[in-house]
């Protein structure tokens, strides 16, 4: 029943601002108790003719007495105010503490061997030469590591159904950016077109808000945890990156973009994290020491558009940087300068902003390939083997979903080399949250979770993979739990 209440769900989220357009508060409060109601009822049973007839119905009546459904307005708005201005200048159920999954879990995602990609690739295609050609998932040395993560079906792994908890503070506004707190199950934060960024915490119930950072003049574009979650970085469409102390919310420093530009951009470098690499509207991409506030020097280089996605690998060697004309570039960093030195170009789609790029690292005795998931605008999600030490790019597969002009992003699933099988997810602009296994040549679909009412910007994951996150475009944001067998 559960596949047949999440489409009720959506098709009620989908009319959901129409029925109250001038409460946007109430919109929220439908949707769980909707999302309550259709969870009970699924407890119960019907024959499932009857739970399609019911589908059918429903969504015949509301499509009678509202019309035809058109985009959110606020959902062109943000589309508007990234992605196609940027074309005019050429340019995370309940506790889990007692859950054994988490066992193990913490640390293990970072161990990453330093190795060159070279040279572990070719150690590991030698070994486990039974595994197919550019194989992703964890060989037979990993039975030990799937232990950890239950070794259950990828259908089981990734049957995410119930929505745990819906956030509203940032209602008709959009969320580009939601992201759990490192090596966290119940800390959750997230930025929003109005300004500000929420702190929030899911246990104990009810979840709340801890902390909403307020201070930049326009809206967040981006926001990362540091390591040890004690900080956050934010960049602004009003040219500044501020520095926050997540334990009382406080604004520890305000930096101005060194080019004066909207910044839409940021990431830590995983080993240093005094140092935060922030891209901007002028094509600029510039490493900033937090500590002084200034920009390292040798640390800058120009892209060919506006800079949209950035990407460390594990190690914090490598950057990849994407931009709104269809470039991704791969750049060397000097550990101990922070030195930037551009090294390849990947041309995705020329003119297709890339607005997602994640990677992971498989540089591991139980893995293959290094990996990169991007977004780029082209109604798929684009998996690429990264194949030597300079970040080049060759393109394994893609997957279907929509996306043609929203800054939609995407995800690895944190324990991925654990599981039988590797799965990644994505928003979409069809209002969905899309999970895809990278092994299946066919039906690659594992599973689409459905009650947003406006385009999925991001999705994150807790550490254990219980929780899973999502952000739309309106501003709402989903936490939806793992289903319990």
């Amino acid at each position: 029943m559960a596949a047949v209440w999440q489409q009720v769900l959506a098709v009620d989220a989908r009319y959901n601002a129409y029925r109250t357009p001038t409460f946007p508060q109430f919109r929220t409060q439908y949707i769980r108790r909707r999302s309550q109601l259709l969870r009970e009822n699924a407890k119960a049973g019907h024959p499932p003719a009857l739970r399609r007839q019911y589908l059918r119905l429903r969504g015949q009546l509301l499509g009678q007495r509202y019309g035809p459904l058109s985009e959110p307005g606020s959902a062109r708005a943000y589309s508007n105010s990234i992605i196609r201005s940027s074309r005019t200048t050429l340019d995370r159920m309940e506790d889990f503490e007692d859950d054994p999954r988490a066992l193990g879990a913490r640390g293990h995602r970072r161990s990453v061997s330093r190795g060159s990609y070279q040279l572990q690739a070719q150690m590991n295609r030698a070994v486990y030469e039974d595994r197919p050609p550019g194989s992703v998932v964890p060989t037979s040395a990993a039975e030990a590591s799937r232990a950890m993560a239950g070794d259950t079906s990828l259908s089981e792994n990734y049957a995410f159904a119930g929505m745990y908890h819906v956030f509203d503070q940032h209602v008709d506004e959009a969320v580009p950016r939601v992201r759990f707190a490192n090596d966290d199950r119940h800390r959750l934060a997230c930025c929003s077109l109005d300004g500000s960024i929420s702190l929030c915490q899911l246990v104990p119930a009810p979840p709340t808000v801890l902390q909403v950072l307020r201070g930049h003049t326009r809206g967040v574009s981006d926001f990362a945890w540091s390591l040890s979650n004690d900080i956050l970085v934010s960049t602004s469409l009003d040219a500044t990156m501020r520095i926050w102390a997540s334990e009382d919310g406080r604004c520890i420093r305000e930096i101005p973009d060194p080019d004066s530009a909207e910044l839409l951009c940021c990431t830590f470098q995983p080993i240093n994290n005094n140092l935060t690499v922030v891209g901007n509207a002028k094509h600029n991409v510039h490493v900033m020491n937090i500590s002084t506030g200034k920009k390292v020097k040798g640390g800058s280089s120009k892209l060919t558009g506006r800079v949209l996605a950035l990407s460390f690998d594990a190690p914090g060697r490598l950057l990849w940087a994407g931009d709104d004309r269809g470039s991704v570039f791969s750049f060397l960093f000097d550990m101990a300068t922070g030195k930037l030195t551009k090294a390849k170009r990947l041309v995705v789609h020329e003119g297709s902003p890339v607005t997602s790029i994640s990677a992971r690292s498989w540089v591991s005795r139980e893995a293959r390939d290094p990996s990169l998931l991007i977004n780029a605008c082209l109604n798929k999600l684009l998996l690429y083997r990264v194949v030597d030490n300079e970040g080049t790019l060759q393109l394994k597969r893609s997957f279907p979903i929509e996306q043609s002009s929203h800054p939609v992003r995407s995800i690895f699933c944190p324990l991925m080399s654990f599981r039988q099988g590797a799965c990644v997810v994505t928003g979409s602009e069809d209002m969905c949250v899309h999970f895809f296994d990278v092994e299946r040549a066919a039906k690659a679909a594992v599973n689409k979770l459905q009650g947003h009412s406006a385009p999925v910007l991001d999705v994150s994951f807790n550490c254990d993979e219980s929780l899973l996150a999502s952000s739309d475009a309106s501003g709402m944001v989903i936490v939806w739990r793992r289903e319990q067998k």
